[in-house]
Parts: C-alpha cells; sequence; structure tokens
C-alpha cells in the first residue's frame, strides 16, 4: 500500500511543518554523525556506539553484521550510494562466508568474536540488501540477498512454518528455540526483498509465514504478538512490536487480507495503544503482561518510533484523520524528551530522566523506517 494515496486527503500544516522539523534532524545532526566521529576508516565500519554527551565513539568491544546491515539500509535509501557500497563491501569482508551465511560480530582487532549462526542477522541481510539492490542495481547485492535466503530456509527453518532463531557456527541447533522478534524482522526482510524482486515465491512465503506466527505467537484474548510462544513461562508483550507488526502486515494489504494475523492485528494496535502509551508524554512503555499491566516502564526510541509509524498507516486504513491529529502531539513530545542538537537519548524512565545515553549505530534505521513513513505526508515537491 503507498501510504502517500491512502492517507485523508488534508494533512495540516501544522504536521507537515512538524515531520519537516524532524527529517531535517536526521539529515543534518544524525545522518553525518555515521560518516565522520562515527565511522572507524581502519576497519570501514561504523563504531558500535557514540558517546550522547560528546558526539564522539565510545570504545568499540566488537562490531555486529546486524550493526553494519542496518548503516548499509539506512545510507542506501537516503542516497549515498558511495557510502553504501563501503558498507556492503565491509559486510562481505567481516562477516559473509561467501554462501549466504553470516557470524554474529567480530572484535575490535576484526577477530570473529561470536561466530553463531542468529536469524536476526540473517534477516537484517536480506532487507539491507534488498534495500541496497533496489538503490544501485548492484547485482552483487542480489546474489547475497538470494544466497541468505536459501541458507535461511535450509537451514533455520523449524519444520513446523517458523524459524529457530539460532544455531551454532555449523548450524546445529542450540537450544535457542522459536521467539517473536527475528522472525518479525524475517517478515520485513521479505517483504524487502518482495519489493526488490518481485518474485511471487516471497509474497507465498509470506502469507504462510503470517499463519504460522498467528497460530504460534497471537494472544486470543487480545490479539497481540507475545515474544515468546504460547504456552511459554514468563511470556509478554511488547507494545512496539505489536505496533511495529502492525504497520509491516497493513502496508501489504492485499498480500496479507485473507491471513488471520491480519485482524488479530487490528485487536493487538488497540491493546497496546490503550495500555502501553503514556497518557501525557504519548510515551510507549518496554514491556506488558496479557492483562495489559506494565511489566517494563522504560521508554526505549524505537518503541516510540514504531508507534509514529503505525499513527499514518492507521489514519491511512481506517482513513480517519484522528491518527494523525495524535501524531502532531506525539512530535511535540517526541522532540522535546528524545532529541536533542547533537542526536539522540536512547532510553528514558518515564518521567523523562536518561536511562541509556549512548547512541548506538543501530537506531538510526529506527528513525527512518518510521521518518520514510512521515514522509509522506509531505506535499509532493
Amino acid at each position: 500500500m503507498s501510504v502517500s494515496s491512502a492517507v485523508p486527503s488534508s494533512v495540516p500544516a501544522r504536521l507537515v511543518e512538524r515531520i519537516t522539523a524532524l527529517l531535517a534532524h536526521f539529515d543534518t545532526a544524525i545522518l553525518p554523525a555515521w560518516t565522520h566521529a562515527g565511522w572507524n576508516p581502519g576497519w570501514q565500519l561504523a563504531h558500535e556506539a557514540l558517546d550522547g554527551t560528546s558526539g564522539q565513539p565510545l570504545p568499540d568491544k566488537r562490531y555486529r553484521a546486524m550493526a553494519c546491515a542496518r548503516q548499509l539500509y539506512v545510507f542506501a535509501t537516503a542516497g549515498d550510494l558511495a557510502h553504501a557500497q563501503t558498507l556492503f563491501a565491509s559486510l562481505n569482508r567481516h562477516f559473509g562466508d561467501g554462501q549466504g551465511g553470516w557470524i554474529y560480530s567480530i572484535d575490535a582487532a576484526g577477530v570473529p568474536l561470536d561466530s553463531t549462526r542468529d536469524l536476526y542477522t540473517h534477516a537484517f541481510v536480506v532487507f539491507a540488501c534488498a534495500h541496497y539492490y533496489r538503490a544501485s542495481q548492484d547485482t552483487a547485492a542480489l546474489e547475497t540477498l538470494r544466497q541468505t535466503v536459501a541458507v535461511i530456509e535450509s537451514r533455520f527453518a523449524d519444520g513446523n512454518g517458523l524459524y529457530h532463531a539460532a544455531l551454532s557456527q555449523d548450524f546445529a541447533p542450540n537450544g535457542s528455540g522459536v521467539v517473536q522478534n527475528p522472525i518479525m524482522h524475517l517478515t520485513e526482510g521479505y517483504l524487502a526483498a518482495l519489493e526488490a524482486t518481485r518474485d511471487d515465491w516471497f509474497a507465498d512465503r509470506l502469507r504462510t509465514l503470517a499463519q504460522s506466527v498467528h497460530a504460534g505467537f497471537v494472544d486470543p484474548a487480545t490479539g497481540c504478538v507475545a515474544e515468546l510462544l504460547q504456552g511459554t513461562d514468563g511470556n509478554r508483550i511488547e507494545a512496539g512490536h505489536q505496533f511495529e507488526w502492525y504497520s509491516l502486515v497493513m502496508t501489504a494489504p492485499a498480500l496479507f487480507a485473507d491471513t488471520s494475523l491480519t485482524s488479530a492485528l487490528h485487536r493487538a494496535y488497540d491493546f497496546a495503544r490503550r495500555h502501553g502509551v503514556a497518557a501525557g508524554t504519548l510515551g510507549v512503555c518496554a514491556a506488558l503482561d496479557a492483562q495489559g499491566n506494565v511489566q517494563d516502564d522504560i521508554e526505549r526510541i524505537w518503541a516510540q518510533t514504531e508507534f509514529a509509524r503505525a499513527l499514518v498507516i492507521k489514519a491511512a486504513v481506517d482513513q480517519d484523520p484522528a491518527p494523525l491529529a495524535e501524531l502532531e502531539a506525539w512530535i511535540d513530545q517526541f522532540r522535546v524528551r528524545f532529541l536533542h542538537a547533537g542526536g539522540w537519548h536512547e532510553c528514558l524512565a518515564p518521567d523523562g530522566a536518561v536511562v541509556r545515553s549512548e547512541m548506538p549505530s543501530t537506531t538510526p534505521y529506527h528513525l527512518l523506517t518510521a521518518w520514510q513513513a512521515l514522509r509522506q505526508l509531505l506535499p509532493a515537491a
């Protein structure tokens, strides 16, 4: 679904102004940081994190393949193809085996640190390569994408329509089990791959995967996608993930229309909005239980941006301007609470106290996926 063609026809000028300010902050304060202070020219990789006050790199203990892939997505989408090409080369050189398999991390000296085969990592390689291929038409990215998908399907599939969260270096089971988050990002990666390749295999797999996610993870009482399989002790619901699932599925209505997951996510959105978003600040908490009680009240920046993206999609799905009014109020709160001249605060307490101030190299991905949705509300140039 093109959000721009489906949102209510009149977007208030004051909302346009607020979105424009968010995009300007990203372009001038955030994006340049990762080609200057945040860039390690020796390893041709982004530093893992910057200090939230000085903007200087924190000491690197590791570099993750997933972080490199997220940076690749950011710079490919932002149109800096030279830097994206460098990141694509570094991704393959430091983390890949040349056959679609990826290790989790290297240490600060460039030596493999964690050689686990992590589904989350593989999903982000697919996602990043799809966006890089669309931006550059580099056929090497398409080949890497297809090789990685082949590994995911042949190695990670659990035989029940879902996937193991991680495997050992030789792709043997390591007891990680099946968890929701990497499967959500695999859904995101396969949606991007479908758009990049127009290969109907991805459409078929996404539809069957949606049914498997519904059967395994969705709470029948609330419609929410839990973090662990239903019936698992210690399960929880992350409000941000309800908004993220909602946005992913509702932007492809024709693809998912006949799946049970679609109808569940309407209820999941309402549950997360009712129980997971603070009335005064519109801050999104980290976790809820199945009754809607707050389990973790820390507000992580990624969950805030997923709420913003979901508001845009909600306005389009319902053909209702009310979520856009809420989005305007959200931007006012978000800019004051989470953003600063040099970047952002990663985590806040409900009262606004900074809980985690460093700026990870992975967070610009979260900002950009949301800001791309917001961008579609702007008048055509």
